[in-house]
């Protein structure tokens, strides 16, 4: 019969061994191509637009994270009397700056992990775009948390109302003449 000790024994020196192949003696094998990239790469970390760059930005995108699975529930639970109020105004907007900041952190993660394997002056560019993007996401869920049809929540329950005719419209605006 084999021991416990044996096993683990062996499993630890295969994982040793499979980290001397792959060259990577560190323990974090997905943060050092990361550190070395943010280093060398043309955009380095001072950047304003590297946000994936440090532990305050994994941090800040973890808190972020956190914040939006409890606010957006609560924000598409809280009762229709408080759809056209300056509470759904405000909370809409602060959900919107943080699925803004959530996704270009998250696209910049993605950027250093994907875009050198491409070409590594492409990097510069793609955090650029990525800006961009997450100020376009901001500006326009901006607009549609501040629109008086019911903000965000009334833009998504738009999606599963039904259209109605443009015949049955014009009827009904007639009657009501």
């Amino acid at each position: 019969m084999i021991s416990s000790h044996r096993v683990s024994s062996a499993l630890l020196r295969s994982c040793q061994r499979w980290r001397t192949i792959g060259g990577n003696n560190n323990a974090t094998t997905t943060s050092a191509p990361r550190a070395a990239l943010s280093s060398s790469s043309s955009s380095s970390s001072s950047s304003p637009l590297a946000g994936d760059a440090g532990r305050k930005a994994t941090h800040l995108h973890h808190r972020i994270t956190t914040f939006l699975a409890f606010a957006v529930p609560a924000y598409l639970l809280v009762p229709d009397s408080y759809a056209d109020t300056s509470i759904d105004k405000c909370l809409g907007i602060a959900i919107s700056g943080s699925i803004a900041a959530h996704s270009w952190i998250g696209m910049n993660y993605v950027a250093t992990d994907y875009v050198p394997k491409v070409s590594r002056a492409l990097i510069g560019p793609t955090r650029v775009f990525n800006a961009a993007l997450g100020i376009a996401t901001f500006v326009g869920l901006g607009m549609i948390a501040t629109n008086d049809r019911g903000g965000i929540r009334g833009a998504l329950a738009g999606l599963w109302r039904p259209k109605t005719p443009p015949a049955i419209e014009e009827k009904e605006r007639g009657r009501g003449m």
